[in-house]
C-alpha cells in the first residue's frame, strides 16, 4: 500500500522506519520547513531512505472572499505521488479536507488519549489533570471535526501515582503509539479496519494548554490530590507555576507527600502566595501546604530568571551549595552520561535517575568502575545512593575531585589537657545528624570524680527534645538513607565507625577515665576496646540476619509453605549506667543498629561525654542523620520521655529493679512496647575447701573489686568453706592492701574514684549499715584521705543471710 506521512519529530521518523520495515511503500513525507537550517528528523529519515519530502509551513491560505483554500501547487505535488493513505502520527498543521479525502483510504490519525475523552492538542495534560485511572492513545479516521471522525483501535495503560506528561508518554504512548500506527495501516491493507463511531457519553474538549499561560496557574484552593494532578500533568511542558513572594516559580517532579508532617529536618521558608505562607525545603524537595491540611512535595523549580534549582535549595542565597564547575569539570560530563546510557540504555538528562530507569546493585558496581576509569575517583556506593539524579551525581563526583566531599561536623565543644592528650568532644544532644542546643536550657555539671571538679556542663533534654529525637529516629527509619541501603551498606557503615573509634580509643578511653573514674589501662584494654570489638562483631552480623523455613503439612490443592522473616522492629530508645558508659552503650546499640533498626540514646547523667564523643565520630563515620541520636539529661524528665513516647517500639534499660519495674509499667501504658531489662542482680561466689588457695583469692578479689567494685557481675557473696575460712579472709585482706588506690589516669593505679558522690555515699552507708547488722568490717570501708570519690577496698565478715546486699 502506498503511504503518505504526514507529521515530524522521532515519533513520525519511528512510524516511518517500522511501516517501511512492514512492506509498506511510503511515497512521500510532508513535514515543516527547515528550522535554523536543520531538517526535522522525520525528514532526515525520508531523505536519506530517497523518499521524497514536501516541506511547507501551511496548506492553505485565504481568497480574495476570505475563505480559506488549499494552496494549488502544494496539493498537486501532493497528489502526484499515488498515496493511497494518509498516515498522520504527530501533525500540528492544519490539514485541509481536500488532502485528507483525497486517497482511496483516506486519513488516520493518532491521538494521545482514549476518545471520546479528551479532543484538543493537549490530551495528556488534561488526561493527568483530570485524574484519569488510565491513559491511552486512539488511532481514528479523519473527518471535518476536531478528533471526532470513527475509531480504528485504541490503547490503554493504567496511570502511575506519579506518572507525569513526559514518563507516561515515554513509557507508553510513544512506543505503544508506533506500534498502534503500524497495527492499524496492516488492518487497513487487509481489508479489516474497523469504524466505530465516538460516542456522545464522555466526550470532552479541553483547551490547548501550552498557549495559554493562565491555564497552567496552580490553584491553591484545591486539595492535596488536584494540586498534585495538575503539577504532573503540566510536566515539562508548558509547567505548572505560581507566585511565590511576586516573583513566577514553577514547579516540576510533584509526589503526594504521604506524613502528617515535613521532615523534621525541613527548612521552613517563607514565601507569600502559598498556603499559609511558608513552604518546606528538605533533602528530597520543596513541600507546599494543601488546603486540607497536606503536602505537596516537588523535587525543582525554575526561577523567574530562568535559572532551574532543586526544591532542597529554595531559599538559599547560594542555592544550597551548589558548585559551578570549571571548564575542565565540565568536559567530564559527555563521558560520564556516556557511561550511564550504556547502563540504563536511555537518553541521559540532568533529571534522569540511576535506579528508576532500572539500574541494579550490579550495575551500580559497573558505574563505579566506570567512573574511576574516567575521573580516577573511587566512589562509594552510599555517594550514588544518595544522589542518583545526574545533576546531583555529577556534583557529588565534582566535590570528591576537588576534596570537598569530607563530612564536616560543627558543634559546640569543650576543650581540655589530659593524659598528655588536648581532648575536644561536644557539648550539645545529637538529634538528626547535627548537634544541637536543649529546648529547656537546663544543665547537668559533669563531674571528674578523681578531682570533685567540674569538667563542662551537658543540657538536659526536655520532652520537647525527645520527641524531636524519635521523630528523627522514626523518618530516618522509615523513609531515610537507613531504609534504602543494602544490609551489607549498613555493616560496611559500622566496620566503619569501629575503625574510627580504633583510631581515637586514647582520646575515648581518657574521657571515661576523667568522666567516670575507670583507670585509664582498664579503660583503653576494656571499656574501649571491647566496645570496639562489639561493633566489629555486629557488623558482621548485618547481612547474616535470616529467618527459617519451617515443613508443615502438605495443605493440597496449594501445598504451603512456611518461613519466618526478621525484620528490624523501628526506633529503640537505649537508657544505659554510668559503670560501663561507652561499653553499655555499645553492647546495646550496635545490634540495634546491625539490625537495621534507628536509637535514641540517653546516656548515664553523671558519665555522658563519651556518648557525646561517640555521636561525632557517628557522623564522621557517614552513619545517615536519624540512626542515632544522643539525648543527655535525668532519667526523671529526658529517661522518662523516652519509655513514654508512643512512637519508640522497644526500650532497652540497665539499671536498678526498682526503675526497672517502673519502666516495664510505662511501656505497657504507652504503647505496649517491647522491654529488654538488665536489672540489679547478685552473683554469690563459693570457694570450696581444696582449691588453690592463692589463686582463689586473685579470682575472688578481681570478682568483687574489679573496675572498682562497679561491675553489674560483681561478686556480692563469697561463701569459704569453713575449713579454710579464717585463712582466706587473711589473704584477701593482704590483697586488698596491696591494691594501689590513685589517679586513673596513673598507669600504677588499681583502683581509681567510685563513679559519683551518692554512689560513693550508699557504699558508706552500706558499711555504716552492714556493722549495725553484725557484721565485722576486717579492712577499709572509709573514704580515702584524699582529695576525689576515692573508697577504700573493703573487707566484710561474719555476714548473715539476712543482711542488706549491695
Amino acid at each position: 500500500m502506498k503511504i503518505a506521512i504526514i507529521g515530524k519529530s522521532a515519533f513520525g521518523a519511528d512510524v516511518y522506519t517500522q511501516l517501511r520495515a512492514h512492506g509498506h511503500e511510503i511515497v512521500v513525507v510532508c513535514t515543516e520547513p527547515d528550522k535554523n537550517g536543520r531538517a526535522d528528523l522525520l525528514a532526515l529519515e525520508a531523505e536519506k531512505n530517497g523518499t521524497p519530502v514536501i516541506k511547507t509551513a501551511r496548506w492553505r491560505k485565504k481568497n480574495a472572499e476570505g475563505k480559506f483554500e488549499v494552496l494549488p501547487d502544494i496539493f498537486a505535488e501532493y497528489l502526484s505521488y499515488g498515496a493511497e493513505l494518509n498516515v498522520l502520527p504527530f501533525c500540528t498543521q492544519f490539514i485541509p479536507q481536500e488532502l485528507i479525502d483525497a486517497p482511496k483510504h483516506k486519513t488516520i490519525i493518532y491521538h494521545p488519549s482514549i476518545l471520546p475523552a479528551h479532543r484538543g492538542a493537549s490530551a495528556i495534560n488534561w488526561t493527568i489533570i483530570n485524574g484519569d485511572d488510565e491513559a491511552g492513545l486512539t488511532v481514528f479516521w479523519a473527518d471535518d471535526g476536531v478528533d471526532t471522525g470513527p475509531i480504528l483501535l485504541q490503547k490503554k495503560t493504567d496511570l502511575e501515582e506519579n506518572d507525569t506528561l513526559n514518563s507516561i508518554y515515554k513509557r507508553f504512548l510513544y512506543p505503544a503509539g508506533v506500534d498502534a500506527m503500524v497495527e492499524a495501516v496492516n488492518l487497513i491493507a487487509a481489508d479489516k479496519a474497523p469504524r466505530i463511531t465516538q460516542p456522545e457519553e464522555g466526550a470532552s474538549y479541553e483547551p490547548y494548554i501550552t498557549t495559554k499561560p493562565e491555564l497552567a496557574q496552580v490553584d491553591w484552593t484545591k486539595p492535596q490530590r488536584d494540586v498534585h494532578n495538575f503539577i504532573r500533568g503540566n510536566d515539562k511542558v508548558p509547567g505548572a507555576w505560581t507566585i511565590l513572594d511576586g516573583a513566577k516559580v514553577t514547579l516540576y517532579g510533584s509526589s503526594l507527600w504521604k506524613r502528617d508532617d515535613p521532615p523534621v529536618s525541613a527548612r521552613a521558608v517563607p514565601a507569600k502566595g502559598a498556603v499559609g505562607d511558608e513552604v518546606y525545603a528538605h533533602e528530597k524537595g520543596l513541600l507546599f501546604k494543601t488546603v486540607d491540611g497536606k503536602y505537596v512535595n516537588v523535587e525543582s523549580l525554575k526561577l523567574e530568571n530562568g535559572k532551574a534549582i532543586k526544591g532542597s535549595f529554595y531559599g538559599l542565597s547560594e542555592e544550597g551549595g551548589t558548585i559551578e564547575l570549571t571548564e575542565e569539570e565540565k568536559k567530564l560530563i559527555p563521558a560520564l552520561k556516556e557511561s550511564w546510557k550504556g547502563i540504563i540504555n536511555a537518553t541521559v538528562e540532568d533529571d534522569t535517575d540511576f535506579f528508576a530507569s532500572g539500574a541494579s546493585s550490579a550495575d551500580l558496581t559497573r558505574l563505579i568502575e566506570d567512573v574511576k576509569s574516567v575521573t580516577g575517583v573511587e566512589l562509594d556506593t552510599a555517594d550514588v545512593y544518595q544522589d542518583a539524579v545526574f545533576a546531583g551525581f555529577v556534583q557529588t563526583l565534582v566535590k570528591k575531585l576537588r576534596g570537598d566531599d569530607e563530612v564536616k561536623i560543627e558543634f559546640k565543644e569543650k576543650v581540655i589537657e589530659a593524659n598528655n592528650l588536648t581532648l575536644r568532644f561536644p557539648v550539645q544532644l545529637f538529634i538528626n545528624g547535627k548537634f544541637v542546643d536543649s529546648e529547656s536550657d537546663k544543665f547537668l555539671d559533669s563531674i571528674n570524680p578523681a578531682t570533685e571538679e567540674v569538667i563542662c556542663k551537658v543540657p538536659i533534654a526536655s520532652a520537647k527534645d525527645v520527641d524531636f529525637a524519635v521523630r528523627a529516629a522514626e523518618e530516618a527509619f522509615f523513609f531515610g538513607e537507613w531504609s534504602r541501603i543494602s544490609a551489607r551498606e549498613r555493616g560496611r557503615l559500622l566496620f566503619k565507625l569501629a575503625d574510627l573509634m580504633e583510631e581515637n580509643k586514647e582520646e575515648l578511653a581518657t574521657l571515661e577515665s576523667i568522666d567516670s573514674g575507670a583507670v585509664y589501662t582498664l579503660a583503653l584494654k576494656t571499656h574501649v576496646g571491647m566496645s570496639i570489638q562489639v561493633w566489629r562483631y555486629f557488623a558482621g552480623w548485618t547481612d547474616k540476619i535470616q529467618g527459617d523455613t519451617i515443613p508443615i503439612t502438605d495443605a493440597r490443592p496449594n501445598f504451603n509453605l512456611c518461613f519466618t522473616r526478621r525484620e528490624p522492629i523501628g526506633v529503640v530508645g537505649l537508657i544505659t549506667p554510668w559503670n560501663y558508659p561507652l561499653m553499655m552503650l555499645s553492647w546495646k546499640m550496635a545490634a540495634c543498629l546491625a539490625a537495621g533498626n534507628t536509637v535514641v540514646h540517653k546516656p548515664a547523667q553523671v558519665s555522658p561525654l563519651t556518648a557525646l564523643k561517640f555521636a561525632e565520630l557517628a557522623a564522621r563515620a557517614g552513619i545517615p542523620p536519624g540512626v542515632i541520636n544522643i539525648v543527655t539529661g535525668t532519667g526523671s524528665v529526658t529517661g522518662q520521655a523516652i519509655v513514654d513516647h508512643p512512637k519508640i517500639r522497644k526500650v532497652g534499660f540497665t539499671g536498678s529493679t526498682p526503675i526497672g519495674a517502673g519502666i516495664m509499667a510505662s511501656a505497657a501504658h504507652s504503647n505496649l512496647k517491647k522491654v529488654s531489662l538488665e536489672l540489679g542482680g547478685k552473683s554469690p561466689l563459693i570457694i570450696f575447701s581444696d582449691v588453690d588457695l592463692h589463686k582463689a583469692v586473685r579470682q575472688a578479689s578481681d570478682a568483687v573489686f574489679f573496675n572498682k567494685g562497679e561491675n553489674c557481675i560483681a561478686a556480692g557473696r563469697i561463701f569459704v568453706a569453713e575449713k579454710i575460712y579464717d585463712q582466706f579472709i587473711a589473704l584477701v585482706v593482704e590483697h586488698a592492701k596491696g591494691i594501689i588506690i590513685g589517679d586513673p589516669l596513673d598507669r600504677k593505679t588499681h583502683h581509681g574514684p567510685q563513679n559519683h558522690l551518692k554512689h560513693l555515699n550508699s557504699l558508706l552507708d552500706f558499711i555504716e549499715k552492714s556493722v549495725k547488722d553484725g557484721a565485722k568490717l576486717v579492712y577499709g570501708g572509709k573514704r580515702a584521705n584524699r582529695r576525689g570519690l576515692y573508697f577504700e577496698p573493703a573487707v566484710l565478715t561474719d555476714i548473715e543471710d539476712a543482711c542488706q546486699q549491695d
